[in-house]
């Protein structure tokens, strides 16, 4: 299975926070929507952290249209030390979560889209499981944040695509250097 990495950032490269969230809304037109189900009906299942599956479990199942018609009926899977029980078609990843994600790429073809960030993040690049992180980079400077792969040793990557989504928005597509 390939592994890809799809997230939000700011220009100051800020993936989470107040002002983040606060900042990055409106910048969702016609294009966005259609690249992000493109992405989605690519995907043969979902990858998340615990805290990126506790948002999006209780907002997606009930929300309608295009995106969560694609994205609500795929396997998802969830990496948690804590989280014994799952709903919305969801697996909770058994043991290290990094091997887990090894075995689950080594035993399955197609595509595993990855959303979310923080130290799940981290572990899989680190551990050299990604191969291909698209940052949907958005205009505006968050000032603060939760940086997208702070504290990891140095990873160079190669430049594989970039994608006009409308409102200025960009995916940077990269692939891990070889």
């Amino acid at each position: 299975m390939r592994l890809i990495e799809s997230t939000y950032i700011s220009l100051d490269g800020m993936v989470a926070g107040d002002a983040f969230w606060g900042a990055q809304q409106g910048f969702q037109g016609d294009q966005h929507n259609e690249q992000a189900a493109k992405l989605l009906n690519a995907a043969d299942a979902l990858l998340m952290g615990r805290a990126t599956y506790d948002v999006f479990s209780t907002s997606w199942p009930d929300r309608p249209g295009e995106l969560a018609d694609a994205i609500n009926p795929l396997p998802k899977y969830v990496a948690s030390r804590t989280l014994t029980d799952a709903t919305w078609n969801t697996e909770v990843l058994q043991g290290d979560a990094v091997e887990a994600v090894a075995q689950l790429k080594a035993s399955r073809e197609g595509t595993l889209l990855k959303y979310g960030t923080g130290s799940f993040s981290q572990a899989l690049v680190e551990a050299g499981l990604l191969d291909e992180l698209q940052l949907w980079v958005h205009p505006f400077v968050a000032g603060s944040g939760e940086g997208l792969l702070s504290g990891i040793a140095p990873t160079q990557m190669n430049l594989a695509a970039v994608t006009e989504v409308g409102n200025g928005v960009v995916i940077l597509t990269y692939a891990p250097k070889q």
